[in-house]
């Protein structure tokens, strides 16, 4: 475990590591903008991409401690193994309300539910005929809830998906396109859990690093999309301030979700 800004410090043994057939989890935290009043030498920016990129490794950036219950367990499960792989996990010390996970009650709801956090993505709001999709990451997830409860306000309905691996989607993205996995095998079931073809609409993706990292899902049903994210050295202050200095806080996602209407 490690400052997350200093994943980079430890790349280079790490990889080498992994390149030699070590298996091993590395956890990042805390990270992202999110650690404002720390400044930008401690805001981590590009460790989204070192996750997603890392051959060998299945990064995980969970939004709710049973998020991380689940990633973590399932990261320990992969180790040891011949077709195993290290883990990077990306977590916060930002609070957040747990009730928000709305984890449901029923044992086979509760189990769906988990076997989509391990696998990258789930709908945690939906709606009926949703005139917007916002896909959210990490500690960016209360913002995107408190969006969607606004645009719902000003008439348009919104689902909210939380991606936990961005890896992940994008190597069912690739599976389901004929490509080889990166692991022998991709779980190309959760594009149409999270991002189902009957419920495509312009997609708003968020996170606190930078947006290139869930740019791609725009492409898994071809809809107009707006991504929000970190692209400059942060600024030390309060959280929303921060958030509102990168356009990351609740108002630039309404913004963006109405630019896309």
């Amino acid at each position: 475990m490690l400052y997350d800004p200093f994943v980079e410090r430890a790349l280079e043994p790490w990889s080498f590591g992994i390149y030699a057939g070590g298996q091993s989890i590395l956890v990042g935290t805390p990270s992202g903008v999110s650690l404002a009043p720390e400044g930008g030498a401690h805001q981590s920016i590009t460790t989204p991409s070192v996750g997603l990129e890392q051959p060998g490794c299945v990064t995980f950036e969970p939004a709710f401690a049973i998020d991380v219950e689940w990633t973590l367990l399932a990261s320990l499960a992969r180790l040891g193994r011949p077709d195993g792989a290290s883990a990077y996990l990306r977590l916060s010390t930002r609070p957040v309300d747990q009730s928000l996970a709305a984890v449901p009650a029923d044992p086979a709801a509760r189990e769906r539910r988990r076997r989509q956090v391990v696998a990258g993505a789930y709908p945690l709001r939906t709606c009926e005929n949703p005139a917007v999709t916002i896909a959210a990451m990490g500690a960016m997830v209360p913002e995107a809830l408190a969006a969607a409860e606004r645009l719902e306000s000003l008439g348009s309905a919104v689902d909210v998906v939380v991606v936990t691996s961005p890896g992940l989607v994008f190597d069912a993205v690739q599976a389901r396109a004929g490509h080889a996995a990166r692991f022998g095998t991709a779980d190309t079931w959760v594009l149409d859990a999270a991002f189902p073809a009957r419920r495509a609409a312009p997609l708003v993706t968020l996170l606190d690093g930078h947006p290139h990292t869930l740019a791609f899902l725009a492409g898994i049903n071809q809809v107009r999309s707006t991504h929000l994210g970190v692209t400059r050295f942060g600024q030390s202050g309060d959280l929303d301030s921060v958030y509102r200095y990168h356009g990351i806080d609740a108002d630039s996602v309404v913004a963006a979700a109405l630019d896309l209407l």
